[in-house]
């Protein structure tokens, strides 16, 4: 089984969305849908959506905290990290299958983004190769569920970047892992809340300064000063 795991921060109308986009995928295999609420979050669906994930308040609010909650109550040999506004291809399922069966522990996504513009599509480019920006929370981390316990889980004292310091464990004890180049679908809301020239700059300056050792509240500091990011309610 695998386990679709979907932190969300006031996400309602993305949560909705995806669990319906989820569940309207033919499956492949067994799986479940397990959606990480944020304290502050609201529980306000359908039945259908209601009856289609598995909903899980958690105690603590932050992205690794809410992942590594979820994780411990998913059933599935495999853990998909989904973030609720990326929308995946109709091969999701199977891709990850496919790629485990291969005898590989883990791997990413190549995405594009929801807007059609030459900028983004060279950003999107770029998804598809191993390097600088690889492991970013977009991609979808997809891994066995034994060797996340193993790693420890994500960090939860990593209030950002936390898909880097997993993906830079992941390296350090050689898991093979990877891209698959079936593209997930990505929102460009980051983009269109500020601008192309300001979320890549502020991109390249946090991974140097991630890679340089700063702690990860001074990053976070230094990307709420420089982004604004448009959460739903």
């Amino acid at each position: 089984m695998i386990s679709i795991i979907i932190p969300a921060h006031k996400e309602t109308e993305n949560i909705d969305s995806l669990v319906r986009k989820l569940a309207s995928y033919t499956a492949s295999e067994p799986y479940e849908i397990v959606v990480a609420l944020s304290p502050v979050s609201k529980v306000n669906f359908d039945a259908e959506v209601m009856q289609s994930a598995q909903f899980l308040k958690c105690e603590r609010k932050g992205r690794a905290t809410q992942m590594n909650e979820a994780a411990k109550i998913a059933k599935g040999d495999v853990l998909a990290f989904l973030h609720a506004d990326v929308k995946p291809p109709k091969t999701f399922l199977r891709d990850i299958r496919n790629t485990i069966d291969s005898d590989f522990d883990a791997g990413f996504f190549s995405y594009r983004f929801d807007k059609d513009s030459l900028p983004l599509k060279i950003n999107a480019y770029f998804t598809a190769k191993d390097g600088l920006f690889t492991g970013g929370g977009d991609q979808c981390l997809f891994i066995r569920n034994k060797l996340f316990e193993k790693l420890g889980g994500f960090n939860e004292n990593q209030v950002l970047m936390e898909d880097f310091e997993f993906f830079k464990r992941m390296k350090k004890h050689k898991l093979r892992y990877k891209i698959v180049k079936s593209n997930l679908i990505v929102s460009a809301r980051k983009y269109e809340s500020n601008s192309y020239l300001r979320v890549n700059l502020s991109n390249l300056l946090l991974v140097i300064l991630f890679n340089m050792g700063y702690s990860s509240k001074k990053l976070k500091t230094i990307h709420d000063k420089l982004i604004r990011t448009p959460y739903n309610s």
